[in-house]
């Protein structure tokens, strides 16, 4: 049976945290505080089953700091921007992170939106995710250095089909 998208609850808070914060290396370490102000400002926050995977989005017109959020912000005046999504490692394969996207991007176009961004680290690298952009259809619209040259990113686009 494929484990159902459902949003995310103030009760899967300490959950997402906790997924969150095992791969900060990818994403940005968060405090729940933090966390339940993001959920707040999102324009699109679901899960997958008893939290095998989740997804965090906002539009242009959320109060987010992220330097790649505002990247995005300074050049598009429309768009969803996708914050972070997790697999976790025993939910890894099932075509979670594919799923959440297809529905964002059905939830994105009933809102009227025509373009979904996101960023994807060039340094720490991560391969495996350029790839399944790609395969989604985004393209490379440029990249950054931020957190101090800590990180490098790149940044991609997807068109939605009206």
């Amino acid at each position: 049976m494929t484990s159902l998208i459902d949003h995310i609850s103030q009760g899967d808070e300490a959950d997402i945290l906790a997924l969150n914060n095992e791969h900060a290396a990818e994403l940005s370490w968060l405090e729940a505080e933090r966390l339940s102000y993001l959920l707040g400002e999102a324009f699109y926050a679901r899960r997958i089953g008893d939290l095998e995977a989740f997804i965090m989005t906002f539009d242009q017109e959320a109060n987010y700091d992220s330097p790649n959020f505002i990247w995005f912000r300074e050049r598009y005046t429309s768009f969803i921007y996708v914050d972070r999504v997790v697999v976790a490692a025993h939910a890894r394969g099932r075509g979670h992170a594919r799923r959440l996207y297809q529905d964002l991007f059905k939830q994105a176009a009933r809102a009227g939106h025509a373009l979904v961004t996101c960023e994807v680290n060039v340094d720490p690298p991560n391969p495996a995710s350029d790839a399944f952009h790609a395969a989604l259809g985004f393209a490379e619209v440029g990249d950054a250095v931020i957190h101090g040259g800590k990180k490098a990113v790149r940044y991609y686009v997807k068109q939605l089909v009206a």
